[in-house]
């Protein structure tokens, strides 16, 4: 779809930033204050990457060089509770943060952070996605292991949030489990499960009603209706608690087993696998990779639906937005990132 053009504006005042005045454009100043100027519950989704607490040098300007992690922690909860109220009650957030050693120690201010805005907002932390980094800084380390991990975490303010499952790695890139192979079924196909009805403490009824459901399920694999299945049986299988296999869990109880069909679909794991990002000629020295956050872009924001990044610093998630046919909304308050996201986001 085609955009507006893009353009550059520097925020000051308490001028009120209207639908066509902060579309597509990239907003110079501090976020909070210009956060406060962007209409409530106007924005579908908000990818985000915060500058890392004493990780990096961005020129004196914004947030990182704190005194103390609690101090950049309430920094960032400050933009957060702008970012809670430009969000619609559909849309999702991610914020993607790195951690410090200090004194020899992880500081886990990712953690705090995620911790503290799921108290003190009314938002919901639905996933940690775990970004494995490919190609790590190369470190030397004798007492500890080289760091290649960081979170994206994602808060949603309801249970209604905008949700394209199906979008998300859809093709065979790194972040999905390979389908199970297909079973072969063959003559002894739950047979063991057999054997454990016969020993378990299930009555006469519950056995033969297992066996019954073993006989069914065993048919749908050999037509090819499904790829395999799996039996659980009270007092012998462990229970699982929580979501769907809360179900299976009164199953067990009920009827003294459950019966769980697998049907081969691509898992959508919380895990990425991507190199990290070497630069894009902005000068920024932390650039998260494009295509991560196309992915997300995808998942967590509609066709046509407005993504908001208040820490744009080179541009990236505003580029994911643009060329995935998303409006976006750019915020940053160094003046030359801000040139150079205008840059990158008018190319995606």
């Amino acid at each position: 779809m085609a955009f507006p053009a893009l353009e550059e504006t520097t925020v000051r005042g308490n001028n009120a930033l209207g639908n066509a005045s902060f579309l597509d454009k990239v907003h110079c100043g501090d976020c909070v204050e210009v956060l406060r100027r962007v209409p409530a519950a106007s924005v579908d989704a908000v990818i985000t990457s915060p500058p890392y607490y004493r990780q990096r040098d961005y020129e004196g300007i914004g947030i990182g060089n704190e005194r103390s992690v609690g101090e950049y922690i309430g920094v960032l909860l400050a933009a957060f509770a702008e970012v809670v109220r430009v969000v619609k009650p559909t849309g999702n957030i991610v914020y993607n943060l790195g951690d410090k050693y200090h004194k020899g120690g992880l500081l886990l201010a990712p953690y705090r952070f995620a911790l503290a805005a799921a108290e003190k907002f009314p938002v919901s932390l639905v996933n940690n996605i775990t970004w494995v980094k490919s190609n790590p800084t190369p470190r030397q380390y004798k007492r500890r292991l080289v760091s290649s991990t960081e979170p994206f975490f994602h808060f949603v303010k309801g249970d209604g949030y905008y949700y394209a499952r199906d979008e998300f790695m859809n093709d065979d890139a790194a972040g999905f489990l390979p389908p199970a192979p297909a079973r072969k079924p063959g003559g002894k196909m739950g047979q063991k499960y057999r054997e454990l009805l016969a020993e378990s403490s299930l009555t006469a009824a519950q056995k033969q009603l297992g066996c019954d459901a073993l006989d069914e399920v065993i048919a749908e694999v050999r037509s090819g209706a499904i790829r395999d299945f799996r039996m659980k049986i009270r007092g012998i299988h462990a229970p699982a608690f929580g979501g769907q296999d809360g179900g299976r869990n009164s199953q067990m109880q009920r009827n003294g087993f459950t019966i769980i069909r697998i049907h081969g679909e691509k898992m959508k794991r919380d895990v990425i696998e991507s190199a990290v990002a070497n630069g894009n000629g902005s000068g920024h020295s932390a650039v998260y990779p494009l295509p991560v956050i196309r992915e997300l872009v995808k998942m967590l924001c509609p066709p046509e639906g407005v993504v908001l990044d208040h820490y744009a610093g080179s541009g990236t998630t505003l580029a994911a937005a643009s060329a995935e046919g998303r409006h976006y909304i750019g915020i940053d308050i160094n003046p030359g990132y801000c040139r150079y996201a205008r840059k990158l986001a008018s190319r995606g």
